[in-house]
């Protein structure tokens, strides 16, 4: 099939099927790139929809912040969600009797309900500190938050009807390497 110039095709088509090149230019339709270009406004409405799914990303890192703060093993580091990336880090309070676990444990027991949140030593001059992290991402909802905290007091449920007896060790508990 050979190529056609454009207006040869809209020669034989119907007068209602297509729009006049003129009414197609001053609508934006003639602008080359994405359809925002195309769209009035669309600039303005991404921005707006970038900040508002920025603002909830925000709002599920608080809320995560202040229910893992609640439970008694716990104690928030990082629990500053409005700065530019929303995340948080816990670590186990200190002189907290867990029972013998440790948050290599809880990462593990995590895993296995399908969550990834690693627990991890921090780097030389505090390898004595371990840490569990998580970062809110684009279409973490509050209800997807709010099943982890369920499956975090299932976890600590289990750890209280099941005491460890040997607790895990960094590379036990899986492959995070930060």
């Amino acid at each position: 099939m050979a190529l056609q110039n454009k207006d040869d095709v809209r020669a034989d088509l119907p007068d209602d099927v297509h729009a006049s090149t003129d009414a197609a230019n001053a609508m934006g339709g003639a602008t080359a790139g994405s359809g925002e270009a195309a769209m009035p406004g669309g600039m303005a409405m991404n921005r707006r929809w970038r900040h508002e799914a920025k603002a909830a990303r925000h709002e599920t890192a608080q809320y995560l912040a202040e229910e893992i703060g609640k439970m008694g093993p716990f104690e928030i580091l990082d629990g500053d969600t409005h700065k530019d990336i929303p995340a948080l880090s816990w670590t186990i309070k200190p002189g907290f009797d867990t029972g013998g676990y440790t948050l290599y444990d809880m990462a593990d027991r995590l895993r296995s309900r399908g969550w990834q949140v690693p627990a991890y030593a921090m780097p030389a001059n505090r390898e004595d500190l371990v840490i569990q992290r998580v970062e809110v991402r684009h279409g973490v909802s509050r209800d997807l938050a709010a099943s982890l905290i369920e499956d975090m007091h299932r976890c600590l449920d289990h750890f209280k009807a099941h005491p460890v007896s040997k607790p895990m060790s960094e590379e036990e508990a899986g492959g995070y390497h930060h």
